[in-house]
Parts: C-alpha cells; structure tokens; sequence
C-alpha cells in the first residue's frame, strides 16, 4: 500500500551564472503546496537541478517568477526554478480546514451575536417599559413626593416664616402648611431682644420690623417697693441701628410671611397637618386638611414642624415635659406715656411679676403675670376685680389711671406661660423647631431670639448640603444642631426660669432676701448690670457667665445679711438663701443638659461633618 506523506520541505535552487552579476531583480517567494509519494523506505538522493518525483501546485507567485525562464526537464513539475530562488512549503490539508472551519465559526459566532443583542435590547425596553407599568405607583409616588419640594414646613409663625425665607434663598424649594394665614393676635411674642435683631440681620430680615410701627427698646426699668433702677443693653460695640425692638407679633409675622412670599420657590398654603406620614421609620411627608375640608398629602426630603407651643405634632419628634407655671393676663394701655421711654418696665409686684412695653407709637402692652394654671373668671368679673384691687395699687403711679381704664374697656385676655426643655428624639426626615420644640418662660422676652438663632444654626449647617434625599445620614448629621445652638438657647432658657422665681414673691424669708438681693445686685451698675443684661438680651450667651453672676448675687445677699454684725438667725438665713439658690438654677440646668451647656465640644456630634453627597 502506497502512503502519501505530507511534508513540509524547502528548496533553495541556484541561480545560472548569467544571473549572478545580472542587475538584482526582487524575487518573491514560491509557496507549493506539495504531496511525495513514499517509494522506499530507502532515501533517495537528490540533484540541485531535480527533487524527489512530486506533483506540486504552483502558486500565483511562482507563475509570476517563471516568466521569462527556461524550464528544466527533470520531474514531473515544471523546471523553472532552476533559474531562480524558491521557497517551498508543504502544509498540511488539516490546517486548511482547521482555518476554514474556524472562519466560519467566526462568521455564525457574530450573527448570532447580533441576534442575541438585538434581542436583549428588545427584551430590555420590554422590562423598561413592563418596569414602568408594574411600578407605575411607586413612580407616581416619587414624582409626588419630590413634587417640586425640598423641605416642607409646618407653621408660618415667626420661626416657620423666617425658616421660609432662609431656606428659600438659599435656593430649597419650600412648601409651607399654615393653619390660618390671616394676621394673628396675640398677647406673646412681641418684644425681641437685641440679639435676636442681630440674627434678624444676619437672615437679611431686618426690614420686617419696618412700617408696623415698632419702638425701639434700649433696656429695662425695674420697680420694688418705691423705687426704681434703669438696666440698658451694652450696645456700645453695635451699629447705632441695633437695639430691642417691641410691636404687634401678628403685624411682624404677615411682614415675614410676605417676604417668604416674594420668592418664587416658597408656596405658602393654608391647611391643618393632622400627622406626618412616616415609611419605614422616615418621616416621608405630611397629611393635612385644606380650608375646604379636602384630605392631601404632601412629601418631601425634610419635613419641619414649627406650629408653636400647641403643637400637636411633637411627641412624633421628641419627648415633652411641658409646665406651666403661670398664666399672662393681657391689656392694652392706649396713649399711656411710661416712665422710661424706650424701656421695658418690669414691676415686682406680689405674687408675681408685672410687665409693661410699648408695641406702638400710641399702645402699650400690660402682662401681668398670675402664678398658677388656673386665673380668675373674666366673664364674671372676677378677672376685672382681681387687676383693680391686686395689681393695681402696685403700679407705679404714673401708670395706674390708664391701667385702670384698660380694665374697664373689658380686652382683657390670658395666656398660659408654658416651659418645656429641649428634649430631642432624632427622626429621620424630620426636624422640630420654635416653640414647638424648645419653650421657656416669657418673662425675659427670648423666645424670637432663641427661633431666630436656631434657624441661622440650621442654615449653616445645610448650606454645604445639595442633595438632602439621604433621611438617615441628614438625620445623623443635623444632631450637632442640638449640640450647636446649646450656648444662646440654654442661656436665655435658664435666665428667664431662674429670674422668674426670684422675681416672684414667697413667704420665706431666704426667698424675700434673694428677691432683694437681686435688685440690690442690678442696682450697683457696672459689670453687675451689664453682665446680666447682656445674658438676657441674647448679647454673650455664655452659661458659664450665667452662672457666675447668678450665685454672685446669692453671695451679695448673704453679705447683707451678715454685715455689719453677724447672728445666728442671719447666718441660718444666708446657709437657706444660698441652698434656695442652687435650688432654683441646678434643676434648669439639669433639664437643658450639664454637658451639653458647658461642653459642648466634647458631644460626638459637636463635631460631626456633614454627610457627601
């Protein structure tokens, strides 16, 4: 049987001599695809001018390079290469194929590739568009939540309108949910310390107290048995603008919400938010009730509740302990001249303190305070009784006529004081603010100045914030607003509770002698005035201060006591004054929190950075 063996052989064939020195001509290679047939396992040997007996297949570039050659006699195949240089190369026929099928392998490989992606493509616009049917709620959903919303605030008082405002120049897109947006009328709210129109400038609002006729406050007068002492702010270092300034809140309140309003990206609405609609822990939005009686919801990334001392919200937010330790019964004294202008007079009256301020050109407001949450009847006239023969024989005299002629007109109103520390339950998606979450007694008029500095606290620390889709880290990020307004809200908080004891009459006698004390201690001028002043007035909200001047006037009293001769009785006295002093203050400033009033940096969250977006 006879093998035909495939090799791969080359062949270098010599040039005749003619051609050695002929001018070099580039001669391509001969490629042939050869098959020997074996004869003998003896090797046969082979001649320049012949190879072994084969049947070779020229290639094109043979053809190419025999042109113009002789052909050899020798073999079976054509004899030109005996006049040139070839190359010869036998390949095996199952490497063709092998390429062959490879080829072809690759051509159906890609058609079926682009079968296949133009069935995926199809078959993802089929999920895009089934995706957008099946969950066509919850992109309706999303679509309503954002709805143009970024923050939705609940309550357009001072602080809701003033947040509006703030957040709406810094380009959120604002919803806010007022229960009733007419002019509101009430007997609270109306002075503004020093410090708070610093903040009102700092929020670029400072025109709000223009045209609703607000008087300018410089200090305090205060009254006892007699006699009187002058307390004015330390506005030495201040533009001659600053100062206090008193008026109508319902007037200050329509000139923030119509300044609210003047953005295009503030909607004020009028509605009642029954609950806030809360997913998973997150606060998504709010459910209200429009004028109309129509049930709506409304959503929003962060949603913020200010609707005032009644809130009926915030045991969503945090933990009230709401007291209230007294009750304002509110007058109108019209065109009454007091006896220090542009001061507010607070006269120590027994049982409690009485407060007079001008809240316009021709009005002044009377507060007189009643201890207890239960006043006498106005209907009766027991109310009007009780102003005429209690409270009236105590006002100075210049203010009795005109006192009791405000009692007779019959505007008489009440108010309860309530105090309700800050006690925080951090929710995702939700944030309490004013008096909703923070309340202390009116006394020292510091209500505005602690909303209004919450609210630059709040923008500072949203500023550098883009996106606030992200509930919990947001949520873990504005903590340290808790921690950050603690130096001004715990100061004013503790000031106006401990003041209100001291100033408010009691049988015992350490109390009457730290009432006097107090009096006495602002009387001396100096540091011993300006310093507690400017705690008051929102000027240096330093606790630390605060308490120092506050057991300076414990020390004083025991002074008095003691001086010039000491006794058993005075000494025993001074021992409860000082132990009734820390009994009036230490309470407040557990409520606040000791830590986070006097280190505050050492808070975790004092110094957490905010969240990337």
């Amino acid at each position: 049987m006879q093998l035909h063996k495939p090799i791969f052989q080359t062949h270098l064939l010599p040039q005749p001599s003619s051609q050695l020195f002929a001018p070099h001509k580039p001669h391509l290679p001969s490629i042939s695809l050869c098959f020997h047939k074996a004869t003998s396992t003896t090797p046969k040997t082979t001649t320049p001018e012949s190879s072994t007996s084969s049947s070779c297949i020229l290639t094109q570039t043979e053809k190419r390079t025999k042109q113009g050659h002789s052909p050899s006699s020798s073999g079976s195949c054509n004899s030109s290469f005996n006049s040139k240089m070839a190359t010869m190369v036998a390949i095996d026929p199952h490497v063709v194929w092998t390429f062959l099928a490879y080829l072809l392998g690759f051509l159906l490989l890609s058609l079926l590739r682009r079968r296949n992606y133009g069935n995926a493509t199809a078959k993802d616009k089929g999920k895009v568009k089934n995706k957008n049917k099946t969950s066509e709620n919850h992109v309706s959903e999303e679509c309503l939540k954002s709805s143009g919303t970024d923050v939705i605030i609940v309550g357009a008082g001072v602080a809701g309108a003033a947040l509006a405002h703030t957040l709406g120049k810094e380009g959120r897109r604002v919803r806010v949910i007022e229960r009733d947006l007419t002019e509101p009328d009430r007997i609270v709210g109306e002075l503004l310390q020093p410090g708070g129109y610093l903040k009102l400038i700092d929020l670029g609002l400072e025109d709000c107290v223009e045209e609703i006729d607000a008087q300018r406050v410089l200090g305090y007068a205060l009254f006892k048995d007699g006699k009187n002492t002058t307390l004015s702010y330390p506005l030495e270092q201040f533009h001659s603008d600053v100062a206090g300034r008193s008026f109508h809140n319902g007037r200050f309140i329509q000139r923030l919400r119509e300044k609210a309003a003047t953005l295009p990206n503030v909607q004020l609405e009028q509605g009642t938010v029954t609950s806030l609609l809360e997913e998973n822990g997150i606060i998504k939005g709010v459910q209200y009730k429009t004028k109309d009686g129509q049930e709506l919801q409304a959503h929003a990334p962060l949603t913020i509740v200010c609707d005032g001392c009644f809130s009926n919200l915030r045991r969503t937010l945090c933990k009230p302990q709401v007291e209230v330790p007294s009750c304002f019964v509110g007058l109108i004294l019209e065109n009454c001249n007091l006896p220090f202008a542009n001061h507010g007079h607070v006269i120590l009256a027994d049982p409690s303190p009485i407060l007079f301020y001008q809240i316009s050109s021709t009005e002044v407001r009377c507060l007189v305070d009643v201890p207890g949450q239960k006043v006498p009847p106005i209907a009766n006239g027991a109310m009007a009784n009780y102003l005429k023969n209690v409270v009236a024989p105590q006002l100075p005299p210049e203010l009795h006529d005109p006192f009791i002629s405000a009692i007779d007109k019959g505007n008489i109103r009440t108010m309860p004081n309530r105090s309700m520390p800050a006690n925080p339950q951090p929710t995702p998606g939700a944030l309490l603010m004013g008096d909703a979450f923070n309340m202390r007694h009116p006394l020292t008029g510091g209500g505005m100045t602690v909303a209004l500095s919450d609210i630059v606290i709040l923008r500072d620390l949203l500023q550098p914030l883009r996106d606030i889709n992200d509930a919990p880290s947001l949520c873990n990020y504005l903590e340290s607003f808790y921690t950050l307004r603690k130096p001004v809200s715990s100061t004013i908080n503790t000031l106006a509770g401990a003041l209100y004891k001291v100033f408010s009459a009691s049988p015992d006698q350490a109390r009457k002698e730290m009432r006097q004390a107090c009096f006495d201690y602002l009387s001396l001028g100096g540091v011993c005035s300006t310093g507690p002043v400017a705690l008051l007035s929102g000027l240096n909200p330093r606790p630390l201060s605060l308490v120092l001047h506050f057991f300076a006037v414990a020390i004083y009293g025991v002074g008095r006591l003691l001086l010039p001769f000491p006794s058993p009785k005075r000494i025993w006295i001074g021992v409860r004054l000082i132990w009734g002093a820390a009994g009036i203050i230490f309470p407040i400033i557990k409520a606040e929190g000791v830590r986070q009033m006097f280190f505050p940096a050492t808070i975790p969250a004092y110094h957490r950075a905010p969240p990337a977006n």
